[in-house]
């Protein structure tokens, strides 16, 4: 794109001809900077342009909007007209297809040079976004002037994603918001898996100092599109794109340069797709994501600080450190963790509510969205972050009868531990720890029977409990973890649950049984494969470092099964004193009491269990040691946000990470 001529404008009738788009993006890009007030920024908004762009003249034209930045200002001023757009979207009854088209555009432009910046900035205070403006310049009289830009532009995002409900008319505006949503946040892709004081991220920054009614507002309308899945017209038929109804700006630049510098994810799919489920789902998936980004996020200031303690919470609250890291309260996961189900009395709900802005949405709707979308990896993180954060939604979930509906999706994901992620793993295994906290819940999962397990192939599985089909399915995965991972924490985790559930196990099946009995036979041979090991260097001389640290793995490995030894005998102790009148399958004490038992013919299944259900109603302990029962709890660690911020980010990252070539220092 070569010089821009000094007054850019429009062919004959405002028409907006390959050229004149040429002129209009050339002046965008150029050295010349336009005032805020000029005319320029309403041409440029309203173009619907149709020509396409190669790939190389995107990337120049990048380069030169970011070099010329410094001193035109355009992306300051490109990102106030968009919140102008989105109020004059707001302010009318009866939105006009112009003014959705400029709101689009100005979305939809300010993503592309954003990314761009956001993934070539050589600073870490971000000064090559420029974000400063001369607020006394003409046209900004009316401009906040206690505010900063990008607080306006996020107070006037947050604010319109929050209000609007979607609509067939707005859902395209919704959609590019949440984009540029997704790239103004991306800044903490340029920083280490550690918040650090020193880190600057000024849009989610301003994100987190919204009023308490546009965040609880915000959250609710995300985790309502997540529900309700709102449909998106097909084939971008919408009048915004151009007055013909043809391709407009997204489709004209997508098809050419979509892959190196546009938006990231689906933006252009929803275009183009023939998949009516593909298309409903876009705004969900996309909601999904920010919630989740701005949920996990924390600001790290140092303990040496002045701040208000209201707003800040420390990971040790008693640390006497003079600089021990110290974060902001995240209002967005306030709300999430306050959030409370429509169904009960709006009395009841503002009675409880403490002064804080409560988010109200069905918990029915949002169980049954959870159970329908648990194989996407960001819903398994929000459920995570509900039934942890949230009392009133785990509360819910215990009570709820058709637990089937989400542990099911879990169950079915941990059967194929393979095709997921060890993050995946985790959270799907403390999801069921936390539930297994709950006495209630390890009663109900062993009453309700299941017909058949299509999805288990090793064997057929007719008319099984929920229950007997989560001890298979850990006890699997343990051996898969033993053989593959070798993660201690995981095995960890696999082995709480089954301790909280084994006082509660009702008529486990005879192959859970038989499961069970094989994991202590499995650890029991490892255990003295190990011991003997040990036993062998020991009676040898150590002849340099490298047998010594051999025998140190040696001892820590034995030490690891001794502990998973002993949980396993624990959970069957358990299991037998404590359920032993309800467990008929794990009886094999009983054999003395079978042949003692005359019977004409043959011995049936049936009639054995009948004479071991006789038996065991007269069952004493004694020779049993009774020891307290297991029960093991979760706790976060001291540091979660070094989990969940890489993480949340990875999720994202999975779903378009070929649009973002930023060079992340996020590791998760």
């Amino acid at each position: 794109m070569g010089a821009a001529p000094s007054t850019p404008r429009l062919g004959a009738g405002g028409a907006a001809s390959p050229g004149a788009a040429e002129q209009m993006f050339a002046a965008l890009v150029g050295e010349k900077a336009y005032p805020i007030s000029s005319e320029f920024w309403r041409q440029l908004l309203e173009l619907p342009l149709t020509q396409q762009w190669p790939r190389d003249r995107v990337l120049q034209a990048c380069h030169a909007f970011a070099q010329n930045n410094y001193h035109t200002k355009h992306l300051a001023k490109i990102l106030i007209h968009l919140v102008w757009c989105l109020q004059e979207c707001m302010a009318e009854s009866s939105v006009s297809h112009a003014a959705y088209r400029k709101a689009i555009n100005a979305a939809y432009i300010s993503s592309i040079f954003l990314k761009f910046i956001i993934e070539n900035a050589k600073t870490d205070n971000w000064q090559e976004l420029s974000l400063e403006i001369d607020k006394d310049e003409k046209g900004l009289e009316n401009f906040p002037s206690e505010q900063s830009v990008e607080y306006f532009l996020m107070r006037g995002v947050l604010n319109y994603v929050g209000s609007v409900d979607v609509s067939p008319e707005s859902c395209y505006l919704h959609h590019e918001l949440l984009n540029l949503m997704l790239v103004l946040m991306s800044t903490q892709l340029c920083s280490g898996p550690s918040p650090e004081p020193k880190d600057v991220h000024p849009f989610i920054d301003a994100a987190m100092l919204q009023d308490s009614s546009i965040v609880s507002s915000v959250v609710q309308k995300l985790l309502l599109n997540f529900v309700k899945r709102p449909r998106i017209p097909l084939n971008g038929s919408h009048p915004a794109f151009s007055d013909d109804g043809g391709p407009g700006v997204l489709q004209r630049v997508g098809s050419a340069a979509a892959n190196f510098v546009l938006l990231p994810y689906y933006t252009f799919n929803y275009l183009v797709s023939s998949n009516a489920e593909g298309a409903s789902s876009q705004l969900a998936e996309n909601s999904l994501l920010v919630l989740l980004i701005l949920i996990h996020y924390r600001k790290c200031i140092m303990m040496s600080e002045s701040f208000p303690i209201s707003n800040v919470y420390t990971n040790d609250l008693n640390t006497n450190v003079k600089d021990a890291p110290a974060f902001h309260d995240n209002p967005y996961y306030k709300a999430l963790s306050n959030a409370k189900d429509s169904q009960y009395d709006r009395a009841d709900v503002e009675g409880n509510a403490q002064n804080w802005l409560v988010v109200r949405l069905s918990f029915a709707s949002l169980f049954d969205a959870l159970g329908t979308c648990l194989k996407d990896e960001s819903s398994v993180l929000l459920l995570y972050s509900l039934v942890h954060g949230n009392c009133d939604f785990q509360e819910y979930v215990l009570v709820r009868t058709d637990l089937d509906t989400l542990l099911m999706p879990i169950l079915e994901m941990l059967y194929n531990a393979s095709r997921k992620t060890s993050n995946q793993i985790y959270m799907l295994l403390i999801v069921l720890l936390i539930l297994s906290q709950d006495s209630t819940f390890n009663a109900s999962v062993h009453k309700l029977v299941l017909p058949s397990v299509p999805w288990y192939h090793e064997r057929l599985m007719h008319q099984t409990s929920l229950g007997s089909l989560m001890v298979v399915i850990l006890i699997r995965t343990i051996k898969y973890n033993l053989s593959k991972l070798r993660d201690v924490y995981l095995h960890t985790n696999c082995l709480a649950i089954l301790a909280n559930m084994a006082p509660h196990v009702h008529r486990l099946s005879a192959y859970a049984s038989q499961r069970l009995v094989s994991l202590f036979d499995m650890l029991s041979r490892k255990y003295t494969k190990l011991a003997e090991l040990k036993n062998d260097k020991a009676i040898k001389v150590i002849s340099d470092q490298i047998e010594a640290d051999i025998s140190d793995d040696t001892s820590t490995e034995l030490h690891i099964y001794t502990d998973f030894l002993r949980i396993v005998l624990e959970i069957i102790n358990a299991i037998l004193t404590y359920a032993l009148p309800r467990n008929p399958e794990v009886l094999d004490f009983f054999n003395s009491r079978m042949d003692m038992q005359q019977l004409d013919g043959e011995w049936s299944v049936d009639k054995v269990l009948e004479v071991i259900n006789k038996n065991c109603r007269s069952w004493r302990g004694e020779g049993m040691k009774m020891f307290t029962q297991l029960r093991f709890t979760y706790e976060q660690e001291s540091h979660p946000e070094e989990f969940f911020i890489p993480y949340a980010w990875r999720v994202v990252l999975s779903r378009g990470n070929k649009y973002f070539t930023v060079h992340s220092r996020v590791e998760a």
